[in-house]
């Protein structure tokens, strides 16, 4: 399968008068998925991991209703790094509004539907501002092709959709995308080396895939040159998450 870069592709966006130069470096640490429904339950985890060891965590929908903004601030608080993970999706003039509350969180890293169209991309980088990073989710990594093809009545390859969204999402100005491992290679080759790929459904090898159909080890990720990983029940359900945690990282690293 051949992608053409897109035409349209621009490695900088613009806020009011300020041209921005986005350069990131892959980052180091796997983003743990802190998938649990309440307060006390996160507190006692990351009550694991030593002090100075400064984690990267994702905050998904579960358990920012349940806890709410507090959620944020607790873990910013702790100086560990947030990727609130909310896949916002809805006209532009609401999806810029909330980016703009959640900007004021101090979040790291946020994202919306790339479905949503490029009007609402643009729409969102303006409300959060400059600082954090946004990337758009492509297509679920529990998304099968025939699914896709079915469901959403998209009548072409799951490899196609990702890659056309991939490129809307460039032309909208954002940061990136959520993509699965397999997908990397032809989104960089259809935008850029920048354009960073967060990939979810990381699993070290001999684990259970659970819900998601498109996997990877945390080696075979960084092999094929995801920027992000996210992991969770790996790390959070393990009989010690933070000898599994450091194992999962020396491999993302040097595997």
């Amino acid at each position: 399968m051949q992608f053409e870069r897109s035409e349209n592709y621009v490695p900088y966006f613009a806020i009011g008068l300020i041209v921005c130069e986005r350069t990131f470096m892959r980052e180091t640490r796997p983003i743990i998925a802190l998938d649990f429904p309440s307060f006390e339950e996160v507190k006692s985890f990351l009550a694991l991991f030593p002090s100075q060891e400064k984690l990267y965590v994702k905050i998904g929908m579960e358990l920012y209703y349940a806890v709410g903004p507090e959620i944020v601030s607790y873990v910013k608080n702790l100086g560990h790094s947030v990727f609130l993970d909310l896949k916002l999706h809805d006209i532009p003039n609401t999806v810029q509004s909330a980016m703009a509350v959640l900007g004021t969180l101090g979040v790291d890293m946020t994202n919306v539907h790339a479905a949503g169209g490029i009007e609402m991309m643009q729409a969102a980088r303006a409300g959060l501002g400059a600082g954090p990073i946004l990337i758009a989710v492509t297509q679920l990594t529990s998304t099968s092709e025939e699914q896709m093809q079915e469901f959403q009545n998209i009548q072409t390859s799951l490899g196609e959709s990702v890659i056309h969204y991939a490129q809307k999402t460039t032309e909208a100005g954002l940061d990136g995308v959520v993509c699965s491992a397999q997908e990397v290679d032809l989104i960089k080759r259809a935008t850029s080396d920048q354009f960073l790929c967060l990939t979810p459904g990381i699993r070290p090898e001999g684990s259970e895939s659970g819900d998601q159909k498109r996997v990877m080890s945390p080696k075979q990720a960084r092999e094929i040159g995801s920027d992000y990983i996210v992991v969770g029940r790996p790390i959070t359900q393990a009989k010690d998450p933070v000898a599994a945690y450091f194992e999962i990282k020396e491999e993302w690293n040097y595997g």
